[in-house]
């Protein structure tokens, strides 16, 4: 009887394991069909759009399909947005800016409106009907031939020969003046045209030919030039409370023989309605941000990565970003739209974010924001902490899920400072916005000549990005800052970054 009843004790065990094996291997199989769901996401459609698995199972089978005939073929269906969101009014009819200057074109009534039809007596104008169109120029090319006057005593011969000062120019005695200079920087760094496409272009209109190599050497002299201003934006930036941080990739020509580019780093470094530094480096390790922060010890916003930790001063405060952390459940959702637990979490920090949202249309300062969101955030965030924790608890550690509520949870202290911080915003966007200049620019121009231009192009981007941010009219700073510029005293560096010009200007 014992030995039936240690048989049967045994067969349960067994049958125990094998039920516990295959309840694994199912959420194992789970997990591997929602990596692969999201690389054919990636693959074939934006991240937004939503595809039927057996939709994604036909376009695996046809590799030439293009991202149009997904978007044909795909509902659009976005995550619910919160219930607390008002429809924006239409705008009407958009004002041209009054800053732009005004052609006047009169169209005079024809012959038969200027006699009155009743009594046959010439009509007066009283007035006008006014429309304005934007209209446009195309660039027109000329030479400017600049000549010194040049004076000399008639009565004597020891004064000797005068001229007249040679005006500052950005590259002494070259064959373009400085508005074709700063057209190139502009045209490649804020349009994102690659030197080939402008100098075929020069070509065509202007019929000279000016070669990629000799633009280039007017750019690199542009940045060699704009390094001790983009240093004195970072020393304004270190002198502040607050810095947002991100990085992203850039390839260099290492010219060494391998006929290979290297992946480089720009890290950026700016702050809400201030200006912003890029900072090269080749590699993406802490010494970067370890060397540009030094003993900051304000607040720093950064995403997860391990590199921003231990840096700065003692002192300083490390923040995370909400978008980040809900860009990690809404992929959860993505893969998985019956998913309860993740579309909930998403649309509770879209709540969140509805806050800082209501803040805005309200027009708050920092200090009525803060008290707005120590009433409705705080209660808040219980309830995104306990549905985060209890995902996680439900769900394997390696699912898209599983890694979202880890991902949150290890970072929550940093996650929930704006509560007590009233001038950090919920999300780094603004660093992450400032890098898809970058990244269109990668598209087109593809890679920075050498690891010594690397320098150059960071502090060019940090001038184009920092008056981009301020509004400032990029051609209208460069063209005041860089004549001369060699000359200035270093001491008066500071009075020429896009924030002292804009101020000076206001």
């Amino acid at each position: 009887m014992s030995c039936l009843s240690s048989t049967t004790l045994s067969e349960t065990e067994q049958i125990i394991q094998l039920q516990k094996k295959l309840a694994w291997a199912e959420l194992k199989i789970q997990v591997l069909e929602a990596q692969l769901r999201l690389q054919r996401i990636k693959k074939y459609g934006p991240g937004s759009e939503k595809l039927s698995d057996a939709q994604l199972s036909l376009l695996e089978l046809e590799p030439g399909v293009s991202n149009v005939e997904v978007r044909a073929e795909s509902v659009r269906e976005p995550l619910p947005a919160s219930t607390n969101r008002k429809p924006r009014p239409h705008p009407g009819r958009q004002e041209l800016p009054a800053e732009l200057p005004r052609v006047e074109r009169v169209i005079a009534c024809v012959p038969e409106q200027c006699t009155c039809k009743a009594c046959g007596q010439p009509t007066a104008v009283i007035g006008y009907d006014v429309s304005e169109q934007l209209e446009v120029e195309p660039a027109k090319y000329f030479v400017v031939v600049t000549k010194r006057e040049k004076r000399a005593c008639q009565h004597c011969e020891e004064g000797g020969v005068a001229a007249a000062p040679v005006p500052a120019r950005i590259i002494e005695k070259g064959l373009v003046s400085d508005g074709v200079v700063i057209n190139t920087l502009v045209s490649k760094y804020s349009d994102h045209l690659p030197l080939y496409r402008q100098s075929v272009i020069l070509e065509r209109e202007a019929g000279v030919e000016i070669s990629r190599a000799t633009m280039d050497g007017w750019l690199m002299r542009v940045g060699e030039l704009l390094i001790p201003i983009a240093e004195a934006l970072g020393r304004e930036l270190l002198g502040g409370s607050y810095i947002q941080a991100d990085e992203t990739t850039v390839d260099v020509q290492m010219h060494d023989g391998r006929g290979q580019n290297h992946q480089a780093y720009l890290w950026q470094y700016g702050r809400p309605g201030g200006g912003v530094v890029f900072d090269f480096r080749l590699g993406r390790g802490r010494d970067g941000p370890k060397e540009f922060l030094g003993q900051f010890e304000g607040i720093l916003q950064t995403d997860g990565y391990v590199a921003y930790d231990g840096v700065g001063g003692p002192k300083m405060v490390h923040a995370a970003c909400w978008a980040h952390a809900r860009r990690k459940f809404f992929e959860a959702a993505k893969l998985n739209p019956s998913d309860v637990a993740a579309t909930r979490i998403v649309k509770l920090i879209d709540d969140l974010f509805g806050i800082d949202a209501q803040a805005r249309e309200l027009n708050l300062d920092h200090a009525a924001r803060h008290a707005l969101r120590l009433e409705l955030a705080q209660p808040l965030l219980k309830v995104i902490r306990g549905d985060v924790e209890a995902a996680r608890d439900a769900c394997l550690p390696s699912s898209a899920l599983g890694k979202a509520a880890n991902y949150t949870l290890s970072l929550w202290g940093k996650l929930t400072r704006f509560l007590e911080y009233p001038e950090l915003e919920l999300s780094n966007n603004l660093a992450e916005n400032s890098m898809r200049p970058v990244a269109l620019g990668r598209k087109n121009w593809i890679h920075v000549g050498s690891r010594q231009a690397g320098p150059k192009v960071a502090a060019i981007l940090s001038i184009v990005e920092s008056c981009r941010r301020l509004k400032i009219p990029i051609r209208d700073y460069l063209s005041g800052v860089l004549p001369g510029l060699a000359d200035r005293s270093v001491q008066r560096l500071a009075e020429l970054t896009p924030t002292a010009w804009a101020a000076a200007r206001q």
